[in-house]
């Protein structure tokens, strides 16, 4: 099963989709995307907030190079939490990611696979280009990944809503 979680900043999209993975049978690996970058001490404090919360039996695989997440997906057995989108895209040099070998690699998993990302769309409009193209990259890759999502959902001020099927 594919879960889609969508939320903005600091809206529990990452507590709600760790919930869910506790849920699941078997072990369960933590797919971080983000880049450490050791200068930018807000972003490193939250991932150190991210990897607290884990529990001590989840493994974790950092992959902040775009290029391998299809593979690594492709190599990991069990339950995963792909946590997030965003840093995925924000890895991309240009911003301009191509969601279809991330698809298929989430198509072809066999165990529960969930996807956190950014619900950027209900923001203002991003007064630089580069905003802009990340906005849209996000928005791009959202739409692949719902397409083969079995359960998407939108989390708002730590609560879920449950979108309904793409018909």
């Amino acid at each position: 099963m594919i879960t889609l979680v969508l939320g903005g900043s600091r809206s529990g999209k990452s507590v709600f989709a760790e919930r869910l993975a506790l849920e699941s049978a078997g072990p369960v690996t933590y797919v971080a995307t983000a880049y450490v970058d050791a200068d930018d001490h807000d972003h490193r404090a939250r991932i150190e907030t991210h990897r607290a919360r884990r529990p001590v039996d989840w493994h974790t695989i950092e992959c902040p190079d775009p290029a391998l997440l299809a593979q690594v997906l492709d190599d990991v057995p069990g339950t995963v939490l792909l946590d997030s989108i965003g840093t995925w895209i924000a890895g991309h040099p240009d911003l301009d990611a191509d969601p279809r070998p991330l698809v298929v690699a989430l198509t072809h998993r066999d165990a529960d696979t969930i996807v956190v990302s950014e619900e950027v769309g209900l923001a203002p409009h991003a007064p630089t280009d580069a905003g802009r193209r990340f906005a849209d990259s996000v928005g791009t890759v959202n739409q692949a990944i719902s397409t083969v999502a079995d359960r998407a959902v939108l989390v708002v001020a730590g609560r879920a809503l449950e979108l309904p099927p793409i018909r």
